[in-house]
């Protein structure tokens, strides 16, 4: 279980470098944009996404 643990935080930290290295103005104005939310708007993006991984796990499980 180890194994894939660390195999999953390593393709999430390749897959988090992706757009930073082929877009980076891209990435840099998505930042600019984030800064501006609401500590709310940005719980629920993370609650979203946290949301959105746990159901891609059970279905691919």
């Amino acid at each position: 279980m180890t194994d894939t643990l660390f195999a999953a935080f390593a393709l999430m930290l390749v897959l988090e470098g992706v757009v930073p290295f082929i877009a980076p103005t891209v990435w840099r104005d998505t930042f600019r944009r984030l800064i501006q939310f609401t500590d709310g708007q940005i719980r629920f993006v993370g609650l979203a996404s946290m949301l959105a991984g746990i159901i891609l796990l059970t279905i691919f499980q």
